[in-house]
């Protein structure tokens, strides 16, 4: 975790939110030894398959090393997502003024968000973490007992179920990786986001605070599948039209990444997948509120828990490549003002006119 100055304190304790989290997430699926072994290994093994499968589709990454993910279990994925958030947020949450409650606010911000992080690690298949690990190229985790917790639900092959979770993984790798502009793009948007909530120096991060303050009511009324009850939307929280603004591009660079690794997860295809068209039927009726970005932003954010950004996401990519192909659709990773609008991932007409014909 990063460290802060002498006199200062974190607005997040971020190793007790890892600390809390861990210790407090459910455990795994009891499954034998051999299966959970045979799931670990081809995890680990499919996302360089996967990866190459993506890049032949897209068009992106050639020349780049495929590596293979990270498996994990859930107490692994709750200290590995504390600290990337640590190191995603560690510029734009300064050390807050110190004192003596300087620790016990940090720490209670801290075990506010390792509860959100335990809700979380029961349901994540996957991530890629662009700011965690060691590695410039980021992270790729695959939680194991809960792709197999899934993949029983869903009645579906294993292999299958488990490389289709890899290429939806493998794209947002990618996207990273093969845009260089794209981590630091997103990690200054986010420092933009997070810095209206800090304050300017005269309220020492209220509104930040008051966000934090809202976590376990957000967190009782996710449970209850009333996400869009959780408290105000962080829209409320920001002191000018240009933090709006960022909010605004924040959710639609969401929306464009997890849509497109939903569209290539998909388009990849029956020969790589035999039985991706069952179980992306089976998986849409599950899904209630998809991955981390998505749910973590619209449930502690108060966005409306029914705008279905992989749905939006995944219309945008399709309509664009049906129009101007996949290396038109490529265009959008050319610099950040050819990324699509909110309004334009509504009507990707707008989007082609503008890039394509403008």
């Amino acid at each position: 975790m990063n460290a802060v100055s002498e006199g200062t304190r974190p607005v997040v304790d971020w190793s007790m939110a890892a600390s809390t989290g861990a210790f407090l997430v459910r455990g795994g699926p009891t499954v034998p030894r051999e299966e959970a072994e045979l799931a670990v290994a081809e995890l680990r093994e499919l996302t360089v398959d996967a990866e190459a499968h993506v890049r032949e589709l897209t068009g992106l990454g050639a020349g780049l090393p495929l590596l293979p993910g990270e498996v994990v279990d859930r107490p692994g994925w709750v200290r590995a997502a504390a600290g990337g958030l640590d190191t995603l947020t560690s510029k734009a949450l300064p050390g807050g003024a110190g004192g003596p409650f300087g620790p016990i606010l940090a720490g209670g911000a801290g075990v506010q968000t390792g509860l959100v992080l335990a809700f979380l690690a029961s349901r994540v298949l996957g991530q890629y973490d662009p700011f965690g690990g060691e590695r410039k190229e980021g992270t790729l985790l695959l939680v194991a007992p809960n792709v197999v917790t899934a993949q029983r639900a869903l009645d579906v092959p294993g292999r299958d179920f488990r490389l289709w979770v890899c290429l939806h993984e493998c794209t947002h790798r990618l996207q990273f990786t093969a845009v260089p502009w794209l981590r630091d793009y997103f990690a200054d948007e986010v420092e933009r986001l997070v810095s209206g909530l800090t304050g300017d120096g005269d309220d020492d991060g209220h509104g930040l605070s008051e966000l934090f303050g809202r976590l376990p009511e957000t967190l009782r009324q996710v449970r209850k599948g009333k996400a869009a009850d959780a408290g105000p939307a962080l829209a409320q929280l920001l002191r000018s039209p240009q933090q709006r603004a960022v909010f605004e591009r924040l959710l639609a660079l969401s929306t464009l990444l997890e849509g497109h690794a939903d569209y290539v997860m998909d388009a990849v295809g029956p020969a790589v997948v035999p039985t991706v068209d069952v179980i992306r039927g089976r998986f849409t009726e599950r899904r209630k509120g998809g991955g981390l970005l998505d749910r973590f932003l619209r449930s502690l954010l108060g966005v409306d828990a029914k705008v279905r950004q992989y749905a939006k996401g995944a219309a945008f990519t399709r309509q664009v490549i049906d129009q101007v192909g996949m290396a038109g659709f490529n265009a959008v990773w050319t610099s950040p003002n050819t990324l699509p609008t909110r309004a334009e991932i509504e009507e990707p007409d707008s989007w082609v006119r503008r890039v394509h014909k403008g």
